[in-house]
């Protein structure tokens, strides 16, 4: 089984449980204890992604969501077992899980480090412990963070803001580096109740991302957490394509505990009424147009900027129609990603790729022309 994880991957999810042993403040997730995959359906949900990997693919990546999918873990192994034992001689294939970690019982860290280079565990952990315990309903100490970081060292992890954790989101973050934790894979700034047309949460935020430009800066050998290491230089590119943020649809299946397939695992009964899923299954998720505001293409930073079709449409009722209460915070937080490269630049000219160098000068010079007067009002802490 070859290495797929820089690859272009088919990621299709089976939930193997709406049930959660946590409370999370900001989860838009409704659960229920009794929906649970059996391995029948399990099975067929299987060969059904083997028998539909797209030909530009170079492997499958399998994820088991939630709920918390540790739940079932004897199911997860049940699956491992079955999908080894038929295709292991004829895909290329990783098993992927992303978990509170609350669950990780002894028995189990044996399992998962056997296995450590063909199934990851992803974890979810938002910060220092009275951040977390507030946020994720007091289970920092039930975590096992050094296992997470011996078995996938180079694996980011998930870290999630709510309005509470916003006015120290850097010290947050800075601590999961010092924990030891190379990479914050899922800084999510959004999916927390922000109403980021509120000047209130932009003032919270412009000391949190200065404090993370200093950091960043001084600590240069660490990976960029996904939030600040944007690709600004993307920008200067000729971008006119139309295409989809994400696979929704086509790369993404979700399979939910009745083997119901879905387009992402954010589309699914959790999260949308039965309404909603009959209209979204109308969709052509083939056709770009679908998924394209084309209001954004006039932005500059349209290639890098972020969005979930699933959220779209949780809001806007639509998949194309972005938020655009986001646009201003998108903005401000590019800003300040072209501070940091700026900076870093000066400081270590090695710090960005040879090939990058000179249209990464480019962007910060044009993003620093575009945005920063639209931030004038908040010069006192800028």
């Amino acid at each position: 089984m070859s290495d797929i994880r820089k690859g272009n991957r088919f990621s299709p999810s089976l939930c193997v449980t709406h049930n959660c042993n946590l409370n999370c403040v900001y989860c838009y997730q409704k659960h229920d204890t009794n929906n649970r995959m059996s391995f029948d359906i399990a099975k067929k949900s299987i060969d059904w992604i083997f028998s539909n990997v797209p030909e530009d693919m170079d492997g499958v990546e399998v994820s088991f969501i939630g709920g918390e999918p540790l739940l079932e873990y004897d199911l997860i192994r049940k699956i491992y077992d079955y999908t080894n034992e038929k295709y292991g001689n004829e895909y290329s294939y990783i098993f992927y899980a992303t978990t509170n970690g609350v669950l990780l019982d002894e028995k189990m860290k044996s399992w998962f480090y056997d296995h450590k280079d063909t199934f990851v565990l992803g974890l979810s952990l938002d910060g220092l412990p009275d951040t977390h315990n507030h946020n994720r309903s007091n289970s920092f100490d039930k975590i096992d963070n050094e296992f997470f970081q011996k078995t996938w060292p180079f694996q980011g992890i998930k870290m999630t803001i709510s309005d509470y954790t916003l006015p120290h989101l850097a010290d947050d973050l800075i601590y999961l580096h010092e924990l030891g934790f190379k990479e914050i894979g899922g800084v999510n700034l959004f999916e927390g109740k922000f109403d980021w047309s509120d000047e209130r949460y932009i003032r919270l935020l412009i000391p949190e991302l200065k404090k993370l430009v200093a950091f960043y800066v001084e600590h240069d050998d660490l990976m960029l957490d996904q939030m600040m290491g944007r690709r600004i230089d993307v920008c200067c590119t000729e971008f006119d394509v139309k295409r989809k943020w994400c696979g929704i649809g086509t790369g993404t299946i979700f399979f939910d505990t009745d083997g119901k397939r879905y387009p992402c695992p954010f589309v699914t009964p959790m999260t949308f009424s039965s309404d909603e899923l009959e209209d979204i299954q109308n969709t052509d998720f083939n056709n770009n147009d679908n998924f394209v505001d084309e209001e954004c293409f006039d932005c500059y930073i349209h290639p890098i900027c972020p969005y979930c079709p699933g959220a779209n449409y949780l809001t806007q009722k639509s998949f194309k129609h972005r938020d655009k209460s986001k646009c201003r915070v998108q903005k401000l937080i590019t800003l300040y990603v072209a501070d940091l490269l700026a900076k870093r630049l000066l400081k270590n000219p090695e710090s960005v790729p040879k090939e990058q160098v000179y249209n990464t000068i480019t962007a910060i010079e044009r993003i620093r022309k575009d945005f920063l007067s639209e931030f004038n009002e908040y010069a006192d802490i800028m």
